[in-house]
């Protein structure tokens, strides 16, 4: 019995596994080519316009035609992925920021009056409490007034005082001292003083009640809201007087 050759046996099945082997990376290797081909058509941007003589460019980038219009990349599929808008001038540039700046401050204004609105239904939650602020803030200012006319009568006092001194001298005011000279200017002085004090204190009440009207204006708005159902506009939402 002759035993095959085990050699050579097993360098023909070798020789077939790196046939197979072979096969395997030339395929491999093709269908790597094959992809780098073809992917940069698969992700690439599409780009499409009417430009101003009215006709439709499509370009795998942005379009120098259309820089003033609006251009709309698409989707491998057609649909429209976003919308490019037209590049602005420096005016418009300027214009668009300005519109953008001003709707900020009108967000931020109209927050504020938020804000202080609910600061003031928190602060007067009905009428009373108003009505009890205004009468202690008047009678505050009431108290300063008695204490500058209290001041003036006793200024007043002192200047009868003065004024009996001052008699000893009737026939010949000049040869009255310095000294009760300037008593009686600076007695005057004080009278004066107090009196611009208590025309200022009857201003500050005016300009009180001014202050206490606006908001009792505007309080009524916010009460009759926060009473009204929920369906109407939020207390939050009246504007403050200009």
């Amino acid at each position: 019995m002759v035993l095959p050759n085990c050699t050579v046996t097993g360098k023909v099945a070798g020789n077939r596994l790196q046939s197979m082997d072979r096969k395997k990376i030339v395929r491999l290797s093709s269908l790597l080519l094959i992809a780098a081909v073809f992917a940069p058509v698969a992700f690439a941007q599409i780009f499409t316009c009417i430009d101003a003589s009215g006709r439709k460019i499509t370009s795998d980038r942005p379009i120098p035609e259309c820089l003033s219009k609006d251009q709309k990349e698409l989707n491998p599929s057609g649909t429209v992925k976003r919308v490019v808008k037209p590049v602005m001038t420096a005016e418009e540039q300027r214009v668009a920021d300005q519109k953008l700046k001003s709707e900020a401050e009108e967000k931020a204004r109209i927050e504020e009056e938020r804000r202080k609105n609910r600061a003031l239904l928190s602060r007067y939650p009905n009428r009373a409490a108003h009505d009890k602020e205004r009468s202690t803030a008047l009678a505050q200012v009431d108290d300063v007034i008695l204490a500058a006319q209290k001041r003036i009568g006793e200024l007043a006092d002192q200047r009868k005082g003065i004024n009996e001194e001052l008699e000893f001298y009737k026939k010949d005011p000049s040869k009255a001292p310095a000294s009760l000279r300037r008593q009686i200017e600076d007695n005057e002085k004080s009278v004066a003083v107090q009196k611009r004090f208590i025309t200022d204190q009857d201003d500050e009440k005016k300009r009180a009640n001014v202050r206490f009207d606006e908001e009792l204006d505007r309080l009524r708005k916010l009460w009759a809201q926060a009473a009204a159902p929920t369906a109407t506009a939020t207390p939050t939402s009246v504007p403050a007087k200009k």
